[in-house]
């Protein structure tokens, strides 16, 4: 839009708060915001010189404005965010993240479970979470092991299996890490108790299960029972611990939330902080990439708004440097000056640069590549498309190659944790078959392949991809069922076009979204066993196999056919030559077995060779 189509709509905004939106000639929504005084902003746009570029493509492609009144200021932040989390407009700040956060989960069963997942699923569970980290989360599963006495088994301990009497117990009853609920040793009612525990803990709470714990040891104590109240007093001095290493100021301080900002260029970082009696028991930054001009506060505003809802936060007060907007009005914010909420935000300002740093680092070293709890997530990703029993932390991809039926060979990639184990990578030359039959070439090599890891006692792969279609997976999966593995690994099928998956049986393939992570890393395989494969067989072709051929004709040595080769250029040439014409290089009886070979019948017992092996050297 330029400056005279908006001087002829200006009169029409008015001079109060509400958000304005911006749309393109095709009515796509390209940005959204908010304004104290929708006239005064909206016309910064076109009165101002724009320094930001993306600012200024934004004003070229405004084709038309709406604005919605609103009676105070917050009340179009609560209306802007509304809209920026359902439209995503292109030019406002991403605040998206696609990092698959890990959780704790107390599963929906007769005693529940506790354990570690990247899955959120709605049947009931309590997710406890999200972390920002792996190694934080086995951190607090291992100070639970410790110190709550739960199951850790499978077993589907409902009521009327544990009152028919069906399991009993392991050694972890007898290690006194369960209470034995499998044989009605311990009541739901006791179990949920534990599980309190266990919340306690996750949120920060350590004083709370401290004090019950205490209560416990007095009750053992009076009791006489003095090594099982040792045993608590060792509980206690482990969550004491535990908890020190998390201080960091006072721990009287109530449940905060803290946030902090930095401003490049290019991107915003924002640390948060959640902190629970003087314990961090969250720490996350993120990296928001900038898109048009817009107000330091506004981007933290949004982003504190979007962090709190994903950390499910219950905190009432956020400790931030700068006055922001909240969209619950009953939340604090408040700008430190000094003291212990000033030294908590230093410390969430020192992540943010520290972070900053880092990806600085990884940019100009390009290690800006995917991390082990990436490809950890992708493989999780992989598992469930693929609907596996188990990571496929082993994938294994198998592929043929020749050329015109001649000189045929196969490849084997493997990938360990998503990144390609080239230590592991195996060439195969095809030994049982003759002429082209991709079939029969793949039925051979997998055959090899974990036979040879059956008789090594290797471990085998959680996935094996059979770069073919259903063909090739058919004859995989027969050689699969002769060595008697069936079910021990999952065998998939690779369309070469579609890039489409087959499942032996199925009559429709699956296809994963073309983008997804799990897709591209099994195109990232294919393209690896494709180049390990050509690779291997360009190889073989320029190693002088080309006269091997000849070498299989019975009574014709390596220098004979050299010679025949040297002169003739190749077997096609050969074959059309009469006896006389061979005889004048390599002698009347050599010239005799080569023509015969040649002129002969053909019977199954003959070799093949390629037509014309020079014209592709």
């Amino acid at each position: 839009m330029t400056k005279e189509a908006f001087s002829k709509i200006v009169p029409s905004i008015p001079h109060q708060p509400g958000c304005y939106k911006y749309y393109d000639q095709h009515k796509e929504l390209l940005y959204v915001g908010k304004a104290k005084d929708l006239r005064k902003r909206v016309s910064s746009y076109f009165n101002k010189t724009v320094s930001n570029y993306k600012t200024a493509k934004l004003v070229t492609l405004i084709d038309l404005i709406e604005f919605t009144i609103t009676d105070t200021e917050h009340d179009a932040f609560l209306l802007e965010n509304s809209l920026i989390k359902h439209y995503q407009p292109r030019f406002n700040i991403s605040l998206k993240d696609d990092k698959t956060y890990p959780y704790i989960v107390i599963k929906k069963e007769s005693f529940p479970r506790i354990f570690f997942t990247r899955r959120v699923i709605r049947d009931g569970s309590e997710y406890l979470g999200p972390f920002t980290g792996v190694g934080k989360v086995k951190e607090l599963l291992e100070v639970i092991k410790q110190n709550v006495p739960l199951r850790t088994c499978n077993l589907n301990l409902s009521p009327a299996n544990i009152k028919k009497g069906k399991f009993k117990v392991c050694l972890e009853y007898h290690l006194g890490n369960c209470k034995g609920p499998c044989e009605g040793l311990q009541t739901e009612e006791e179990y949920q108790v534990n599980l309190q525990h266990v919340r306690h803990i996750l949120k920060g709470n350590f004083n709370e299960v401290a004090r019950e714990m205490k209560t416990e040891m007095t009750a053992y104590a009076e009791q006489m029972q003095f090594e099982k109240a040792q045993i608590v007093k060792k509980k206690i001095e482990s969550l004491q611990n535990y908890q020190s290493r998390s201080i960091v100021v006072n721990p009287r301080l109530e449940n905060v939330d803290v946030a902090s900002i930095l401003v490049e260029e290019h991107h915003y970082y924002v640390n948060y902080m959640m902190v629970n009696g003087g314990s961090i028991i969250h720490s996350n930054t993120i990296q928001i990439a900038r898109q048009v001009e817009e107000e330091v506060a506004d981007v933290l505003s949004l982003a504190v708004d979007n962090l709190r809802d994903k950390h499910n936060s219950i905190a009432t007060e956020v400790i931030v440097p700068m006055e922001i907007d909240v969209t619950d009005t009953n939340i604090k914010v408040t700008v430190p000056k000094a003291g212990d909420k000033k030294q908590l935000l230093e410390l969430s300002i020192k992540n943010a640069d520290i972070f900053r740093q880092d990806m600085r680092k990884k940019e100009t070293l390009l290690l800006g590549e995917a991390t082990k709890e990436k490809n950890a997530q992708v493989l999780e990703e992989l598992q469930e498309a693929l609907q596996l029993q188990v990571i496929p932390t082993h994938i294994e991809c198998f592929d043929n190659s020749n050329f015109q039926g001649s000189y045929p060979v196969a490849a084997m990639v493997c990938f360990r944790d998503g990144l390609p184990a080239n230590k592991e990578y195996r060439h195969y030359h095809i030994k049982t078959v003759k002429g082209i039959n991709d079939f029969a070439s793949m039925s051979e090599v997998v055959y090899r392949r974990y036979k040879r890891l059956m008789a090594d006692e290797a471990p085998l792969p959680q996935l094996v991809i059979i770069d073919g279609g259903k063909g090739q997976l058919g004859a995989a999966l027969e050689s699969i069922e002769k060595l008697g593995l069936t079910g021990r690994m999952t065998l998939v099928g690779l369309a070469k076009r579609e890039e489409s998956i087959f499942f032996p049986g199925d009559s429709e393939p699956l296809q994963l979204p073309y983008d997804s992570p799990a897709h591209l890393l099994i195109r990232r395989i294919r393209d690896e066993v494709h180049r390990f494969g050509i690779t291997f067989h360009r190889q073989v072709r320029s190693k002088g196999t080309f006269k091997n051929g000849l070498e299989d004709i019975a009574g014709i040595g390596e220098k004979t056919a050299t010679d025949l080769l040297k002169e003739f250029r190749s077997i096609k040439n050969i074959q059309t030559l009469t006896e006389r014409e061979l005889t004048r290089v390599i002698g009347a009886s050599k010239a005799r077995i080569v023509w015969d070979f040649f002129n002969k019948p053909v019977s199954d017992e003959d070799v093949d060779l390629p037509e014309n092996p020079v014209a592709e050297s």
